[in-house]
């Protein structure tokens, strides 16, 4: 902290409580110290020379700062992504890095500062924000609410040793991750185009694990095309082989993949692997023997979460047959009226609706959208009210669906 030093008491200092935007080497005084002390292991403070190299990954995010004195006391970046939204590939906001220095906190700034920030990124045609919180709670207050968190799957690899002998078409190539890593980002627009809550980082945040030089990332083909890619590490021998997200766009790219892990039968124990919400390892093979986990707690292991940003934004998403007008509430990015229709495939916004037969937070609203609640789960919930009619339009309109959320790499 010695770049910012102590924080005064609020309101004490020479010149009143801002917030700005923060760019180029001004993060290594501002944001970067703070968010070295919030995410890191305590040590000395970390020189400006230290922080420098990671100022290229951060370049095409948007950073704020709360400023009091003309000392940092918070911070908050966005990162501009694509995730697909009902099979429509949108502009959303991926909030990170929320600190605040541990003198000043319980006094608002990081309150302010997200409603700054969110503020922003929607003048900028962001529809949606997403983000892993350090407490669900305090981002419910924002219109936040989780969405199903990927899968860790724990198994041996001789288990997989049957698929040695399927006679399964395509092939595997394995390289370093640096080496394949065009191809990897190829790859994730593909999955972007067609899975719902599929979400694409930047290529400055990307570049990171690129450059770290960690992993190697093996890639099924059939015919010359790609149909799975997953990077991995591995502990030593004896150890495990920790795979990151299981990417693929159908069962072969799978079982190739899963081959690949039983090759290394005499090099491993065990495979960790992390899976999307909606895959069932049960179902993979006769004999595996796995466990299947999702562990959430605060602040280490979160579940995603997500929220919109904006109902026009929606125009365009595959929706289902149904006609219905709401009021979203208690929200400053998307309070009012809107009739929504989705007779033709689509979702069509009309901003005004006269009739109004469902009440919603933004939550709620954003629940249905994302298909991770159903009507009565908003009821229940508290996040909006419906007439009796509104319910099954809201449930034809927006289906239950399973988003495919992986942390952004």
């Amino acid at each position: 902290m010695a770049a910012d030093g102590p924080a005064p008491p609020a309101g004490t200092g020479p010149t009143p409580v801002k917030i700005r935007e923060v760019t180029g080497d001004e993060r290594l005084t501002t944001s970067f110290p703070l968010q070295s002390y919030a995410f890191g292991p305590s040590s000395a403070p970390p020189t400006d020379e230290e922080l420098r190299p990671a100022l290229p990954y951060h370049e095409g995010n948007r950073t704020m700062v709360v400023q009091d004195a003309g000392v940092t006391v918070a911070a908050a970046s966005a990162i501009p992504m694509w995730q697909n939204l009902r099979g429509r590939v949108l502009d959303v906001a991926g909030v990170a890095w929320v600190v605040t220095h541990p003198l000043a906190r319980r006094r608002g700034h990081s309150r302010d500062l997200l409603h700054h920030l969110l503020g922003e990124m929607r003048q900028q045609g962001h529809v949606a924000s997403a983000l892993y919180p350090f407490r669900s709670s305090f981002y419910a207050r924002f219109g936040y609410l989780n969405l199903p968190k990927p899968r860790t799957v724990t198994f041996r690899p001789e288990d997989c040793a049957p698929l040695l002998k399927a006679d399964l078409p395509g092939d595997i190539t394995w390289r370093p991750f640096a080496d394949g890593y065009d191809d990897y980002r190829l790859f994730q627009r593909r999955l972007l185009d067609r899975r719902h809550g599929f979400a694409m980082p930047p290529e400055h945040q990307s570049a990171a694990a690129r450059d770290a030089g960690d992993r190697w990332l093996a890639t099924a083909r059939i015919d010359g095309e790609v149909v799975g890619m997953v990077t991995y590490r591995i502990d030593g021998q004896g150890g495990r082989l920790r795979a990151d997200d299981l990417l693929t766009v159908d069962a072969f790219g799978r079982a190739l993949l899963l081959r690949f892990f039983a090759l290394h039968v005499d090099q491993v124990s065990e495979v960790v692997l992390t899976v999307a919400a909606d895959e069932a390892p049960e179902l993979w093979l006769s004999d595996l023997t796995a466990r299947v986990e999702t562990v959430i707690s605060f602040p280490s292991a979160p579940p995603p979460m997500a929220r919109l940003l904006s109902v026009e934004g929606l125009r365009g998403v595959e929706a289902g047959p149904g006609r219905v007008g709401v009021e979203v509430v208690d929200d400053p990015f998307m309070a009012g009226r809107y009739r929504l229709d989705g007779a033709g495939g689509r979702l069509v916004v009309e901003p005004g609706a006269k009739r109004v037969s469902a009440v919603l937070t933004a939550a709620g609203l954003s629940g249905l959208v994302y298909g991770v609640l159903d009507p009565v789960d908003v009821l229940a919930r508290g996040l909006g009210t419906f007439a009796d009619d509104a319910v099954a339009q809201l449930r034809s309109l927006f289906p239950r669906a399973v988003p495919c959320v992986f942390p952004p790499r």
